[in-house]
């Protein structure tokens, strides 16, 4: 008995997808060249999982003040802030995000994953109840374990389902915090949030979004889904990441909280990590400052993302309920799935395998996430490609690929 038997049958399907073709989760590039456009195995290719929202990635100000930045303090931190001191940077990044979202209050942590694992498990412990949407984030889930509080699971989406198990816990005593995400990862859905926020009104409660995919996507400012639906005075945590739409690592949250400081003193991912490193940190408050300059890159994100999830809709493949920059093409087994996947990628594009049980309702998925610097010629390639691979797959009719 080894320690690595217990997950045997994860290494057997494993070896079975790379025995398919390709390994889609260690692929390697050989050079990326611009925010849509990479290379790999010497073939050009289209970048359409990436989840650069706004191509900030190749922003000439943003790389110029993470160059400046990197021979002016350094290439790192060497530790966290409570050992090692803050940069006037982190201060500023801190200071910028509190006035973007309106919050009293901003804390950023080293990755996007490590601020919903801090919060979560800090905000939250024993006797008190984290209530959360089904189809959470992994990060979500592994910030809930960390923090021992009741763990109560709510249907997807579903407010009614929500409101049913917050009266179940009417007269228990301890603390209830909502989460549920802007856009969610996997089929780029919403959270229905304004029926969510009224619920939290009569029921009682904090409220926290995970912003991540719908920062500077969502909005009139880009603050997110919070924004765009009107109830931001009903959430009382945003937490985000810089590794989205800002083109780089790092995670955040915003709260008016009072008492929110005390955070700094107690939340564990944020004091035993050492602290994003000068370079990013500027690259991303310069980042910051162009997205809330550039309202047109979010228009054009989103018009790319409606030509593309269009497209694969009128081609016959079945997709998530609604346009956004994730688009998800759902496939009919696994085989397919693998296979689809393989042939996208020999033509020349690149996006995610998502298979089950990391999928909703246990369906092999093809995950593109779009970019405002796609051209519309690079979108219509990639349908192209996906007409051609999908109908000799089987996956579409043929016969509908030739009239789309």
């Amino acid at each position: 008995m080894g320690l690595f038997d217990k997950h045997l049958a994860y290494r057997d399907a494993y070896k079975a997808i790379q025995q398919a073709g390709a390994d889609p989760f260690t692929v390697r590039f050989d050079a990326v060249v611009s925010p849509t456009e990479g290379v790999v195995e010497g073939r050009p290719t289209i970048l359409l999982g990436t989840n650069n929202y706004l191509g900030l990635t190749f922003d000439e100000k943003a790389i110029a003040a993470s160059v400046k930045a990197v021979q002016e303090r350094g290439t790192g931190t060497t530790g966290s802030r409570i050992a090692n001191g803050s940069f006037e940077a982190h201060v500023a990044l801190e200071t910028a995000l509190a006035k973007f979202y309106g919050h009293k209050h901003a804390m950023v942590f080293t990755t996007g994953y490590q601020a919903n694992l801090g919060v979560l498990s800090t905000l939250v412990g024993r006797g008190d109840h984290l209530i959360l949407d089904a189809d959470s984030h992994a990060s979500i889930y592994d910030g809930s374990r960390l923090g021992h509080a009741e763990v109560i699971r709510f249907r997807h989406n579903d407010p009614e389902d929500l409101a049913k198990r917050l009266r179940r816990l009417k007269d228990v005593p301890g603390e209830r915090l909502i989460v549920v995400e802007g856009i969610y990862s996997m089929i780029g859905d919403t959270a229905p949030l304004k029926e969510i926020a009224a619920i939290k009104r009569e029921m009682g409660g904090y409220l926290l979004v995970d912003e991540a995919h719908s920062m500077g996507v969502l909005g009139a400012t880009g603050r997110g889904l919070a924004e765009a639906a009107g109830v931001e005075d009903d959430v009382d945590f945003i937490v985000g990441t810089f590794s989205k739409s800002l083109g780089a690592i790092g995670g955040f949250c915003v709260s008016s909280l009072d008492d929110f400081e005390v955070m700094r003193v107690i939340c564990r991912p944020y004091m035993f990590t050492a602290s994003l490193p000068p370079a990013v940190v500027a690259s991303t408050l310069t980042a910051l400052e162009q997205m809330i300059a550039k309202p047109h890159l979010r228009e054009q994100l989103n018009s790319n993302a409606c030509r593309l999830y269009d497209g694969l809709n009128a081609l016959g493949f079945v997709t998530g309920p609604a346009a956004s920059p994730i688009v998800a093409a759902t496939m009919p087994d696994v085989e397919r799935a693998i296979a689809m996947w393989n042939g996208l990628l020999q033509s020349g594009v690149y996006l995610n395998l998502a298979l089950p049980p990391a999928t909703p309702d246990s369906r092999p998925l093809l995950r593109a996430s779009i970019s405002a610097a796609h051209t519309h010629e690079q979108i219509d390639h990639v349908l192209k490609v996906f007409a051609e691979v999908g109908a000799a797959l089987g996956v579409i009719d043929g016969q509908k690929r030739a009239t789309a």
